[in-house]
């Protein structure tokens, strides 16, 4: 029997009843898989992340770059194209705002022009040319209003053309008691409070920076908030007409001349029975930005599922393409190169849809490969696939996240977002300890779970997971991994140092790869497609149920 027949065979029986292996795991999923090729990985990072791409930014010359060379890809693997014309293109409607922002803040007589890019960062989020805004701060807190939790920041204070100074995270980052202690909930990404604000009738949202509280630095933000933003060109819902990002210092020199403590009021925001603080400071926002209405694309490609009933419904890969473009100039560069982030996932993806191409007979279910644009921007390649899918949503088994691949070596261990939510947990388990790997999963500080592509997936009722690196490096010391992992976040992380390097090595890529073939072979053969846990906060919509 050929060794692609001994691959499809096994698989084809996961999730039935076998005889344990070694270790006790499924003798099914012993299978061998197709070899994972180091060298193309090698190949395709160095190219993605070359600086004539210019940090692959949207509708740019070097982001077309990337599409182009991904879709050449996927064409020489055999992959047919997924575009609803025929192509490996999907179009992506987008509108580029590059925003020029002035902010003066104070009380009457006490006004402070603040420093842009040293103590702020301000869009528009409207896609116009020039916004003047004028307005009363108030504090709320974290901006969060989650029955759930029992949390109401705002106490039916009205906020209609306010401007609302909040916190970023959520109050478990004071309190471990509450919500998911430091594990980040939705309700503490910058989204989320933005949402929030426009839902009120706010006229803006200024969001406070810590490290601590962000997660990342104010570098991070300089990088991020200073380079064109894009939104999706389409009619937009409610929404504010400016967002910011100050400095503590600079949020806490304002409070103080204004006869406020902003320690106090930290404190008092991790409380269920805090009030929205009326400030007494007025803030006026100024800004003049470059619009450009272009179309950027997510890169599609598909393996055709065989089964004829089962061949409608599709187990999808995503890895973003984009990155930030060219930014401030740190240490003398201004290339956002993007190579871990996420050069790294897309060459991942690359590897999956090699060794998914060799399998025969085909799998049950259709694969479906995107490679998608604008997930710096807010996930807009996946959100704008949500709306407009290639495969019906309810008719879609399950994602497979690649974000940030592992360029540092073979671990012991690995994770993903999401094992927790949904029965696909269990088959990335069982996909994992065929490849001799622990899961070993750690709570979510980050909040990283709301902040890549499977994201609008899940929302919309999606199972998904996001394969993440292991943090038990062989040949390591312990806790190197998680040292070069806060490091990455620290000096690298959408900041021009995140490039090719030499050193990177790909056996733990290869790691995440062959486990993530093994749950997409799982799936796609699978007779019933997964489900979210009952203690998830995603479900299908009703009546989108698939029998």
């Amino acid at each position: 029997m050929s060794l692609k027949w001994s691959i499809a065979l096994a698989l084809l029986s996961f999730g039935c009843a076998s005889a344990p292996g070694p270790g006790g795991t499924p003798a099914t999923l012993a299978a061998p898989l197709p070899a994972v090729s180091t060298a193309a990985m090698d190949a395709h990072l160095k190219y993605l992340a070359d600086d004539l791409l210019e940090g692959r930014a949207p509708a740019t010359r070097g982001g077309r770059l990337a599409t182009k060379y991904i879709a050449a890809q996927f064409e020489a693997l055999g992959l047919e194209p997924a575009g609803s014309d025929g192509s490996y293109f999907q179009p992506v409607a987008l509108v580029g705002m590059t925003p020029h922002p002035s902010l003066v803040w104070g009380k009457a007589g006490t006004t402070r022009q603040l420093s842009y890019l040293d103590d702020f960062l301000a869009w528009a989020e409207r896609p116009e040319s020039h916004i003047v805004a004028d307005g009363e701060v108030v504090f709320v807190g974290y901006g969060i209003a989650a029955d759930e939790w029992r949390w109401d920041d705002y106490k039916e204070t009205d906020v209609r053309g306010k401007v609302l100074l909040m916190l970023v995270n959520d109050p478990g980052i004071q309190d471990t008691t509450i919500f998911n202690g430091r594990a980040l909930t939705y309700y503490g990404r910058w989204t989320y409070k933005l949402e929030e604000a426009a839902r009120r009738g706010a006229l803006g949202a200024i969001l406070l920076h810590t490290t601590e509280s962000a997660t990342y630095g104010w570098d991070v933000v300089r990088g991020s908030w200073s380079v064109e933003q894009f939104k999706l060109d389409r009619p937009a819902p409610q929404s504010i007409t400016f967002a910011a990002w100050v400095t503590r210092d600079a949020a806490q020199a304002a409070l103080t001349r204004a006869g406020l403590n902003l320690d106090s009021l930290t404190r008092a925001a991790a409380r269920r029975d805090f009030r929205p603080v009326a400030t007494g400071i007025n803030v006026a926002v100024e800004i003049t930005s470059a619009l450009r209405h272009v179309r950027s694309e997510n890169v599609v490609a598909r393996i055709p599922g065989a089964d004829p009933a089962l061949a409608r419904q599709a187990v999808l890969f995503t890895a973003h393409w984009d990155h930030k473009g060219i930014g401030p100039v740190a240490n003398g560069d201004s290339i956002y190169n993007g190579a871990e982030d996420n050069a790294s996932g897309v060459t991942a993806m690359l590897a999956a849809a090699e060794g998914l191409a060799q399998v025969q007979p085909r799998l049950r279910r259709t694969l479906l490969f995107i490679a998608t644009t604008a997930e710096e921007s807010g996930l807009l390649g996946s959100e704008a696939y949500t709306r407009d899918p290639l495969v019906p949503l309810e008719q879609t088994a399950a994602v497979i996240n690649l974000d940030v691949a592992n360029v540092r070596g073979a671990t012991r261990d690995i994770d993903a977002l999401g094992v927790e939510r949904s029965t696909l947990g269990k088959v990335f388990s069982a996909a994992a300890a065929a490849e001799s790997l622990a899961v070993v999963h750690e709570p979510d500080v980050r909040g990283s779970f709301y902040r890549s592509d499977h994201f609008p997936f899940s929302r919309a009722g999606v199972p998904a997971l996001s394969i993440e690196p292991g943090k038990d490096f062989i040949g390591r010391p312990a806790g190197w991994g998680a040292q070069e992992a806060a490091r990455y976040n620290r000096e690298r992380y959408h900041q021009p140092g995140d490039e090719y390097r030499p050193t990177f090595t790909y056996a733990g890529m290869a790691q995440e790869v062959r486990v993530a073939l093994r749950v997409a072979l799982a799936v796609a053969n699978a007779p019933a497609m997964p489900r979210w846990l009952p203690n998830s906060e995603f479900q299908r919509p009703a009546g989108r149920s698939v029998p």
